[in-house]
Parts: structure tokens; sequence; C-alpha cells
């Protein structure tokens, strides 16, 4: 009896440090995969975290009609026509004087922005009496400027491995000893499309392109996914043509997303005729890959809701579809809208299939509709990252973080109506 209890006891002791070992490498496998995400995000937010703001010039505008080439009584269209660059260039003249070679003109030209001009002649614009005065403005400065003061690890490097050069760096020197240079949030992140110039790049565009393309996705997907799930679950006999359908639906799930945009290349641009890189098309194919994942929450929350409920409607005198769009659908539906925008922000962060239906374009012009050529945020974020610009790096991170802000609300949202509206038996 004594060697029975001896060999029962060695053989828990067993068994409680194989449990101890298996809890402690759970437990370090999910450390390792916060400290992994955290590392992710942090490296993600460190980088973006520049391109939220950006730097500001303060130039004395010499607004005299010869430097504009205006005539002594222009007209609204003369002023809008007028070289306000040159305004500008004469106001960056005058704050250096001694610069007098082509090269260093150039050079000191580059410290603002090419939208400098334009921040000119919308101040004249709005007031033309400052024709002939000497006005102060704060233009926007150039990327290089900005990026280099921005960056400790720039201001560090040899002259010879960065573009923003000695001499420039005097001049910004100089700049800030007479206050003239100001860091402000950077609106234009948010206010501008897309733009070959990194300070004058927002995402914008990608923004509105996102929305217009989820809500071509949800108004196709969720009516004719919620009305799939209803037909399997509650009207459907079991033969091999709906186990067929159901089969497909769970493979179409695990189909790679380019092939959607092959799908979408070969029949709504090439047979449809239906416009190129525009949120309708992108929204099509989208909704195609978001249908099975709302088909399987959807006749899972259908399934999830008691038969009694059912039954006890029909027993009333309820038709089958009066049980279902009165009773049945209505507990179901915090399980719809679940599955519903967990599917939408799958949707949002694919890239693959709106490449092949055109929507990497270079697009300038913010969307008005959803046959306008468009983009979206995770093409934005696969365009900014190959251009060569140091500033765009910065501007990628910024758009990832968008990105990421966006799907979390949404998943929050979905958690929100599950914990709201979740009702159990």
């Amino acid at each position: 009896m004594t060697q029975t209890t001896e060999t029962v006891r060695a053989s828990l002791a067993k068994r409680y440090a194989r449990e101890r070992r298996f809890h402690m490498m759970g437990l370090l496998s999910v450390m390792a995969s916060g400290a992994f995400l955290v590392l992710l995000l942090g490296n993600i937010v460190t980088k973006a975290l520049p391109a939220f703001t950006t730097t500001y010039v303060k130039l004395d505008v010499p607004l005299m009609p010869d430097v504009l080439r205006l005539d002594d009584n222009p007209d609204a269209d003369a002023i809008a026509k007028a070289r306000y660059n040159r305004a500008v260039r004469q106001g960056l003249l005058d704050l250096f004087p001694e610069v007098s070679s082509r090269s260093e003109k150039r050079a000191l030209y580059q410290l603002v922005s090419a939208e400098a001009e334009f921040t000119v002649a919308e101040a004249v614009a709005g007031d033309p009496e400052l024709i002939g005065t000497r006005h102060s403005l704060w233009v926007l400065a150039d990327d290089d400027l900005d990026t280099y003061r921005k960056s400790k690890k720039l201001q560090a490097v040899p002259e010879s491995d960065r573009r923003f050069k000695d001499f420039q760096v005097a001049w910004l020197d100089e700049l800030k000893a007479q206050e003239r240079i100001k860091t402000t949030f950077n609106w234009v992140l948010f206010q501008n499309g897309d733009s070959r110039e990194p300070e004058l790049a927002g995402v914008r565009g990608a923004l509105v392109g996102s929305f217009y393309t989820l809500i071509v996705t949800l108004a196709l997907s969720f009516p004719i996914g919620v009305a799939a799930a209803i037909y399997l679950e509650s009207f459907a006999t079991r033969n091999r043509f709906t186990d067929l359908i159901e089969v497909n639906i769970n493979n179409l799930a695990a189909v790679p997303s380019i092939v959607f945009g092959l799908l979408g290349v070969a029949v709504f641009i090439n047979f449809l005729h239906l416009p190129r890189s525009a949120p309708l098309v992108g929204g099509i194919v989208l909704s195609l890959m978001t249908l099975p994942t709302i088909i399987i929450a959807s006749r899972a929350a259908i399934k999830s809701v008691p038969p009694s409920i059912a039954d006890a409607a029909l027993g009333l005198g309820a038709s089958r579809m009066q049980a279902i769009t009165h009773h049945v659908l209505p507990l179901a539906m915090p399980g719809i809208l679940t599955g519903t925008i967990i599917g939408m922000a799958q949707a949002l962060g694919e890239t693959a299939p709106l490449l092949m239906i055109g929507m990497v374009a270079f697009i300038v012009d913010v969307p008005q509709g959803i046959t306008d050529p468009a983009t979206v945020l995770p093409v934005q974020v696969y365009l900014w990252s190959d251009s060569p610009e140091r500033a765009f790096t910065e501007r990628t991170s910024a758009a990832i973080v968008v990105l990421l802000v966006f799907l979390v609300l949404m998943n929050a949202f979905a958690v929100y109506l599950r914990k709201r509206f979740e009702r159990s038996w």
C-alpha cells in the first residue's frame, strides 16, 4: 500500500511539474508576443511623431507692383495671375543680401516650399489693398529644412551625406536668431491629398477614398451576406447543393486576396468597363472578400438564438419569414454587426486586390464620389514607402498610425456592440 501511494505521489509531482512548465511556456509566449507588439508599435510611433509637426518660416514679402509684374490698376484676373513666386524669392533675398551667385540663390529659394507663393496669393486675394506694401507671412518650409530641424541624427552626419548643406544651416541659424522659425501641428497632413513634395503630402485623399470604398463594400456585402445566412440557416434544405454552397463559402474565406483583384480586373474593368482606380470597383472587389466573413458570422449569430423563440412566434400564427425578421434577426443582430465590422476592418487593411485594379495611381485631388479616381490608406502607405525622399519615411509611419487608429476604433466598436447587446439564455 505504501509503495502504491509513493508511486501515485511521484506521478502527481511529475504531472504538476509539467503543468507548471506548460503554464510558464504559455506565459513566456504571451510576454514575448506583447514585447514584439510594443516594439513594433513603438518603432512606428517614434518614426511617425515628427510627421505630425511641421516648420514655418516668416517672410517679409514685398508686394510691389513691379515685383508682382502688375499694372497700376490691376483687375481680379491680373491679381490672380501675378508673379507671387518673385515676391517670395525677393523676400528671401532681402533677408540675406550677401547671397549673389546663382547656385546660392537656388539653395536659398529651397528653404521654403513651393506652397509659399500660393500662401501669398491667398493673402492678396483676400485683401487686394496689400499690393504696394511689404507684408509679413508665415510660409511652409521645405521638407529638407524641416527634416534637418527634427532629426538629431541628420544634424550629426557629415555635410557630404545630407542634402541640407552647411551654408543652409547657417541661414537656418540666422532665421532662428531673428525668431523667424516656428513649429506647429501639421494640419497639411490631414487637409491635402498626395503630392510629390513631402511637406505638401497628406492623407485626406486616401481617407476619403477609403471611406467611399468601405461604403460601397458595406452596401453590397451586408445585405447579401445576411440574406444568404438567413436562407442557409432557416430555409435551405440539407442536400448536396447546399453542402456545396457551404463548402465554397468556407473556402472563399481562405482564397488569397490578390485572386479577387484579378477577378476585378477581368470582370468589372475589362468586361463591364467600370471606371479604373475608382472606389466603386474597389468596393465591389472588397465586398466579395468580405462576404464569407459576414455569412459565417451571421449564421453563427442566428444559430445562437434559441429555437424556442422562433417556435413561439410560429405557434402564435406568424409566418416563417415574420418569425425570422421580427424575432430571430433582431436578437442575432449584435453578432451580425460584430462580424460585419470585423470583416470591414479586414477590408480596410487590404492592399493587393486594390493594386490590381489600379488604385495605386498617383492621385492628387480628393475624390468627390465613388466613380472618381482614388486611392486608399494601405495603398498610400505603399506609395510613400517607395519614395526616395527622407521626409516620406515620417509620413509613411504617420499614415500607418492613422490606419491603425481607424482599425482599432472599428474593432473597439465591434466589442462594444457585442457587450452592449449580447444576451444569454
